[in-house]
């Protein structure tokens, strides 16, 4: 009844590649996250994202854009706007992954909680972005 195109494997391809890589990465994703908000502060309402192109990368998605974005798309990423304004830094992680002209929203508590996390990485915010950005070029092939 419903087929699956090539275009559709694609996109299913790097959101199911990024689910792996937060999965393998949840720890120090939740350090970083923490690390780079307590970095910028409590005012800034900047969200961690990830941009697959050209090459992975992280980036901020300042609020914005994101609904300048919003409005140029009917509305539809309300619900995004709703799980940005009740986002608590201090028990779970929120990422924006970008891919193929789309947005993926990956949400999660990690055990320990983000500021444990940073305690126990016992690093820098500089050196996780490396290190975490070396491993998303070598496990996400989009």
């Amino acid at each position: 009844m419903f087929s699956t195109t090539q275009s559709d494997r694609g996109e299913n391809s790097w959101r199911s590649q990024l689910n792996e890589f937060v999965k393998a990465n949840q720890q120090e994703l939740a350090a970083l996250a923490w690390g780079l908000f307590v970095q910028r502060g409590e005012s800034d309402n900047n969200t961690l994202g990830i941009d697959l192109e050209p090459k992975p990368h992280f980036i901020y998605c300042a609020r914005p854009a994101i609904e300048a974005l919003n409005h140029k798309v009917d509305n539809q990423l309300q619900e995004i706007l709703g799980i940005l304004d009740a986002h608590n830094p201090k028990q779970e992680v929120l990422l924006i992954g970008i891919g193929n002209a789309q947005i993926k929203l990956v949400q999660f508590e990690p055990e320990p909680p983000p500021p444990v996390c940073f305690e126990q990485a016992a690093t820098d915010v500089n050196t996780l972005l490396e290190r975490l950005e070396q491993r998303m070029c070598e496990q996400l092939k989009c």
